[in-house]
């Protein structure tokens, strides 16, 4: 996948000998909907990226906000948290309590390479993200209000970016993620979101994960950005082990399997920027097919601000 990304863009920025190339910093960026940066912020800078977004699908409308903080630890080294609240509504059963904290998520960042104009290595990162299991996930007195996995998981990633010249010299910027999520168990009470019934004990361990996605950005103006993102998502089987306590009697084991998951989508996202360092992204992510998931249509809005 990798290969044929950089020749099909190595392909296009071949074409571009008969008109003038816009210059990189002619071009304001604020990154496609969902594929990450490889590149990492100077030491001592800051970037806080809020996205606000409803995950609409048959029945069920989940409000939500993730923020992204990061700081530029050294020129290479990237860190930051990325905080998420959410809420939930769905038809003929009741909505969330109130806004509820998700599984929240700290993340490290080590850029590798940087691409320079005229080279063909792109930049390259390697990424790291925990996630805390703070969510809400098990003793729900309503469905709506399980918020989170109840596990933490490591994610380890590689980013890669690069940018091309369109034959009118316009800039194309594309990007790739490769990402595999390993999971830990979940201790489990009562009715989760792991479909267990309130005199449920025992735990969960959610299967590990896969995530592979790209993105182009084209730069119309020097202020305008159309942006694309294709993805491809895998989510392994979640095993339940356990017991229910049934009142009046005796307990009884439980021992369940959660098939996997397969997701694909896109998402076109409308980018625009007042300056080099603040802009607005508008995007809607589609999941248009799969296994074991939903189909689901995700407005979002975001912004984008560097210090």
């Amino acid at each position: 996948m990798l290969a044929a990304w950089l020749g099909m863009a190595a392909a296009v920025s071949a074409q571009d000998a008969g008109a003038p190339r816009q210059a990189l910093d002619d071009a304001w960026w604020t990154g496609p909907m969902l594929a990450n940066s490889a590149e990492t912020l100077p030491r001592g800078h800051v970037l806080v990226e809020p996205y606000v977004y409803d995950v609409a699908s048959k029945g069920t409308d989940a409000f939500g906000s993730r923020a992204y903080v990061l700081y530029g630890l050294t020129d290479r080294l990237t860190v930051g948290l990325i905080p998420i609240i959410g809420y939930t509504r769905v038809s003929n059963e009741p909505d969330s309590a109130g806004i509820g904290l998700g599984d929240q998520i700290l993340q490290a960042q080590y850029r590798l390479t940087r691409f320079h104009e005229g080279g063909w290595l792109p930049t390259l990162a390697l990424q790291l993200q925990e996630t805390l299991p703070t969510g809400r996930h098990d003793r729900l007195s309503r469905a709506s209000d399980g918020m989170g996995g109840g596990a933490w998981a490591t994610t380890l990633g590689l980013n890669a970016q690069s940018y091309f010249w369109m034959p009118n010299g316009r800039l194309l910027r594309a990007r790739l993620n490769l990402t595999r999520t390993f999971n830990g168990h979940a201790g489990v009470t009562g009715a989760s979101v792991y479909g267990t019934g309130p005199g449920f004990r025992g735990t969960a361990r959610p299967g590990d994960a896969f995530y592979l996605g790209a993105s182009l950005e084209y730069s119309l103006t020097r202020r305008w950005v159309l942006a694309l993102d294709v993805f491809r998502s895998h989510g392994g089987a979640t095993r339940v082990d356990g017991r229910t306590d049934p009142p009046g009697a005796l307990p009884e084991p439980v021992r369940t399997r959660l098939g996997g998951s397969d997701a694909y989508g896109y998402a076109p996202a409308v980018e625009y920027s007042w300056t080099p360092n603040l802009g607005v992204l508008f995007g809607l992510r589609v999941v248009a097919g799969g296994h074991g998931t939903r189909h689901s249509l995700t407005p979002a809005i975001a912004v984008n601000l560097v210090h």
